[in-house]
């Protein structure tokens, strides 16, 4: 049976799958079998230890370069003031900026689940103000005791 190898230093001859081990043996290194399914079948003569450590630096590398989407919350009640409003809603504009995104949540204690609309103006207000920095993710949504709006940066 015969093999394409390649060698360190790009040169291809088609071997003898003997004579493949015997220039692997040579040069200190293994043979790796890269295309089985070609013809012949494609072999390198490679350090396979520092192959697999190079393959792991990659993935390691690829995994460090995919955006890491980190989510800041922000609590309000259905009556908040007004100057804790805009105090809340400068610190999410900063969140945006940064590109993390804000979910913003109105928490209704006790019986003032009875002003659901105001908690739900409330929220829309807020996507209105951040509408610059932001786009809604999901609109108001009662969930429980709470109801939720979730931000995302503008690209």
């Amino acid at each position: 049976m015969v093999v394409r190898v390649i060698f360190e230093d790009g040169e291809s001859k088609i071997v003898p799958i003997k004579e493949a081990l015997e220039y692997a043996q040579q040069a200190n290194l293994d043979l790796v079998e890269i295309s089985p399914q070609a013809n012949p079948p494609v072999c390198k003569i490679i350090d396979y230890q520092k192959f697999l450590y190079n393959l792991k630096k990659k993935q390691k590398d690829i995994k460090a370069k995919t955006a890491k989407v980190s989510v800041k919350e922000i609590r309000l009640g259905p009556n908040t003031d007004e100057h804790d409003f805009n105090f809340k809603l400068k610190h999410a504009i900063e969140f945006l900026k940064e590109g993390k995104k804000v979910k913003v949540d109105v928490f209704f204690r006790g019986r003032s689940i009875i002003y659901k609309d105001q908690g739900e103006e409330m929220l829309v207000r807020f996507a209105k103000e951040c509408e610059e920095y932001a786009k809604i993710d999901q609109h108001p949504k009662l969930e429980g005791k709470r109801m939720i709006l979730i931000l995302s940066p503008k690209k």
